[in-house]
């Protein structure tokens, strides 16, 4: 039985979730807290900043354990998406399931992912983002 996966992106055009600046996480992320986040240099959405756009996405893969023990929900995710449209760093801001593999297979495919960069001032530049993956079991 295959489950139901949904993407969700969240920016400052679609604030489906949050955008990267309006809430603080959920919970810690999966990534040492030594590392400051957002990374230095990269940007939020705001104004003047043209948000990136979803080129490519990548389904994740519903690890077989965890549909075998139905975990359903979803992760919270924040990326950096590079000026060159590919992501960099990604964090779990509110996990589902770090047992059975579901946060890895989030983080995977958001990796995977490819995005029309964001712009400042006709400039792509990297940008912080929030998406959102849903796992349901069927």
């Amino acid at each position: 039985m295959l489950g139901a996966l949904v993407l969700v992106v969240a920016d400052a055009h679609t604030l489906l979730i949050t955008d990267a600046h309006a809430q603080a996480p959920v919970s810690t992320s999966q990534t040492s807290t030594d590392t400051p986040w957002p990374p230095a240099g990269v940007y939020r959405v705001a104004r003047g900043i043209v948000a990136p756009r979803v080129i490519k996405a990548a389904r994740p893969t519903y690890p077989p354990e965890a549909m075998r023990a139905k975990v359903q929900g979803r992760v919270l995710l924040e990326a950096v998406v590079q000026a060159d449209g590919t992501v960099g760093e990604v964090r779990v801001m509110r996990s589902l399931d770090r047992t059975f593999g579901v946060d890895a297979a989030a983080v995977k495919a958001v990796k995977e992912m490819r995005f029309a960069p964001a712009t400042k001032d006709g400039v792509a530049v990297p940008v912080l983002t929030s998406m959102e993956l849903s796992f349901a079991a069927k």
